[in-house]
């Protein structure tokens, strides 16, 4: 694992929050002066702790208006080929490998239920297909809970 200590779990926890959040608003926080914080952070991205900094927006703002979840039973000696296929895919927002008889689960958005219509379409040369589009989302992508282990 990770040696991490209080000071580490504060300052990712503050950065999940607001990647943006200044070296000294960090420092305040955590009773560091800012180069002894910058070292912390640029020790927890050299050791692959922070992985990237990315910026939520908001896909209204780009008219993806339908957002699913796809299920897909498939041969497994075709995941190469899928995990290909699926990589080349924009709209295709995640792709996990998962137990039970649909081995791949997919979160995907797109423009309207046409555009999405046409990916199933092309999905199903991979296997069945079993789509729910969402209607609301009470719960967004959010980070990890940081906890000291």
């Amino acid at each position: 694992m990770y040696d991490l200590d209080g000071v580490d779990y504060k300052i990712l926890d503050l950065l999940q929050k607001n990647a943006r959040m200044s070296l000294k608003d960090i420092a305040n926080e955590v009773f560091l002066t800012s180069p002894a914080v910058s070292a912390r952070i640029e020790k927890l991205e050299r050791n692959g702790v922070i992985e990237g900094y990315h910026a939520q927006i908001c896909r209204d703002a780009f008219l993806y208006q339908i957002k699913a979840f796809i299920h897909l039973k498939m041969d497994p000696v075709m995941k190469s080929e899928l995990y290909d296929y699926v990589r080349s895919v924009k709209n295709v927002i995640q792709c996990d490998c998962v137990t039970g008889d649909y081995v791949i689960f997919l979160e995907v958005i797109f423009h309207n239920t046409e555009e999405l219509d046409h990916f199933i379409d092309d999905l199903q040369r991979y296997g069945e297909t079993k789509t729910q589009i969402v209607f609301s989302t009470s719960v967004e992508h959010r980070g990890l809970p940081i906890e000291e282990v």
